[in-house]
């Protein structure tokens, strides 16, 4: 049942290597073409058998491809349209994997006058881990794939992109770019500026408290490092890609924190504990909608 004849993978980092492994258990295309601009991570990607054909080529590895997905950070983006765009075929799909979805369109928008269909999405899925070893085809299972599409949309394209990623075991919401980055500046990007914060604070302190906290991490600091043990790069752009929603809400986590500060300091055991009781039902919420 092969949806598409030839597939490129534009980075093949966790999620791109998601991707080839999903593709090949599910036979969804025919041919696999896998891009990286690294020569030691395209020899690993053979090793692991994630394709059909390997290139550092940008313009090579688009040819004949009639989907295209970019897995690069976000930053890359620009150059990589540049390079490629020229050598798309007439009605492929581009589509991508950034989390961060507005800056995405804007780049995209450029080259809507082009022959091809460029629908924008983001699956919901991830680690802490890196690479093409890090991947796995059950990766999207019962996970959200969130598709922006932009303009003008080719139904056929965007009902075949969505049976895709319902292949691949997601749940598929269609949404504007503008709501995804306000959704996931919430539900993301603002948890993982809290964790890089949190973790950062431990390397202020003397090496036998340092010591200490490395031992006594389970729980919560724990949880916080494996967030904070995610992709620096991708993150870094996720950051600049959304910085006003990033902003506006860390400022409202800031004054929450205030707040909770002042009834410690006040010993206001009631107040504190209405916080907790209302966090609780949030967290009753996110496990019926099956997401822990």
């Amino acid at each position: 049942m092969n949806f598409f004849k030839q597939t490129t993978l534009i980075g093949i980092g966790l999620i791109g290597s998601s991707i080839a492994r999903a593709l090949k258990k599910n036979k969804l295309s025919k041919r696999i073409h896998i891009y990286s601009k690294t020569k030691k991570t395209i020899n690993r990607a053979k090793k692991l058998n994630l394709g059909d054909f390997y290139t550092n080529n940008l313009e090579l590895s688009v040819k004949n491809s009639d989907l295209i997905i970019i897995c690069t950070p976000l930053s890359t983006y620009e150059s990589i349209m540049l390079k490629i765009y020229k050598h798309i075929m007439a009605d492929a799909i581009l589509s991508d994997v950034g989390s961060a979805k507005l800056s995405v369109v804007r780049i995209f928008d450029k080259f809507k006058k082009t022959k091809f269909h460029i629908l924008p999405a983001h699956p919901i899925a991830g680690t802490e881990k890196s690479g093409p070893d890090s991947g796995f085809a059950e990766l999207f299972k019962k996970r959200w794939c969130v598709i922006t599409p932009m303009g003008k949309n080719n139904s056929k394209s965007l009902n075949k992109l969505k049976k895709l990623w319902v292949q691949f075991g997601s749940k598929v919401e269609i949404m504007n770019a503008k709501n995804h980055d306000k959704i996931l500046a919430l539900t993301s990007h603002v948890p993982h500026l809290i964790s890089y914060s949190i973790v950062s604070s431990t390397l202020k302190v003397n090496a036998l408290e340092k010591s200490q906290i490395i031992k006594f991490s389970a729980g919560g600091l724990r949880d916080f490092t494996r967030i904070a043990a995610s992709d620096s790069t991708m993150w870094k752009d996720i950051f600049l890609s959304n910085k006003k929603n990033l902003l506006q809400i860390t400022e409202k986590f800031e004054e929450s924190l205030k707040l909770i500060k002042k009834y410690i300091r006040n010993n206001d055991s009631q107040k504190l504990k209405r916080i907790f009781l209302n966090t609780k039902k949030i967290r009753k919420l996110i496990e019926k909608e099956k997401q822990e």
